[in-house]
């Protein structure tokens, strides 16, 4: 099994590691610091570098049958037993980090305000995500408010911290889950989250938003008479790395086996 050094340190970016098995759905090795695609987040992507060669990781993803961390890469894989350099592309994973919060944050301000829980969701690349909530109704006034809520609390720079829950204890809180079914795989135990930055100042801005045809702060419904749909996005990309690079410096890079630098 893998040893997924991201669950406990969302910072690291590089590390060394065996592989342990090549077959038709991607690489195995024995630990990574790439992300496997789930919970509307995107697996990460990077490289794997040994001696005789290198290959790009274009998706990491989680075996249906075994669980296991797939590296999909382009080219021909590594072989075997060879010693790896794996990296991922970390300004795209930060930004997937960032997002992940926000979103976090986004779904306690709906269900504390709201008492609606999310039916679905997902992240796209560039900062972009959705969040869909069980809602009678929702209008331009409601996504600016709760817009309004969230970069509030967001700029309150409140730290956050991974903890490890067994499964049980986690499915009885009902703070904890807010969707409305359990997102959490039978056979995670216990639970634990995605990657997610050292304070909820790090996120991006955020705005609400309609599809791309519609204005940016307009709200957005699905055809479902019940659940209706809210974006979480980012501004225009030459806005968006402006507001990232003077709100948030990037951290120092980190590899396995280094002291960790204070959290940006």
């Amino acid at each position: 099994m893998t040893e997924e050094l991201c669950s406990h340190d969302a910072y690291l970016r590089e590390c060394v590691a065996s592989v342990t098995a090549v077959t038709d759905e991607g690489v195995v090795i024995d630990r990574t610091v790439c992300y496997a695609r789930g919970g509307g987040q995107p697996g990460d992507t990077g490289t794997l570098a040994w001696d005789a060669g290198r290959a790009t990781i274009i998706d990491t993803v989680r075996s249906h049958a075994t669980g296991a961390v797939l590296h999909q890469v382009g080219g021909a894989p590594p072989p075997v037993g060879v010693a790896v350099a794996v990296a991922i592309d970390w300004d795209r994973r930060y930004t997937h980090m960032r997002t992940h919060t926000a979103l976090h944050a986004l779904s306690g301000i709906v269900y504390a305000g709201y008492g609606a829980k999310v039916t679905g969701g997902n992240m796209e690349p560039g900062g972009v995500a959705r969040m869909d909530f069980e809602l009678d109704a929702i209008s331009q006034e409601f996504g600016r408010g709760v817009e309004d809520e969230l970069n509030e609390a967001l700029a309150r720079d409140v730290s956050v911290n991974v903890v490890f829950l067994p499964r049980a204890e986690a499915l009885a809180d009902p703070q904890l889950i807010r969707t409305k079914v359990s997102l959490i795989p039978g056979t995670i135990d216990p639970s634990a989250s995605s990657t997610s930055p050292g304070s909820t100042s790090r996120p991006m801005v955020v705005r609400t938003c309609g599809p791309p045809a519609r204005s940016v702060g307009s709200a957005w419904s699905r055809p479902s008479p019940r659940a209706r749909r809210t974006s979480a996005c980012g501004s225009s990309s030459r806005s968006r790395r402006t507001a990232l690079s003077r709100r948030t410096p990037r951290p120092p890079p980190r590899t396995r086996g280094t002291r960790s630098p204070p959290r940006p």
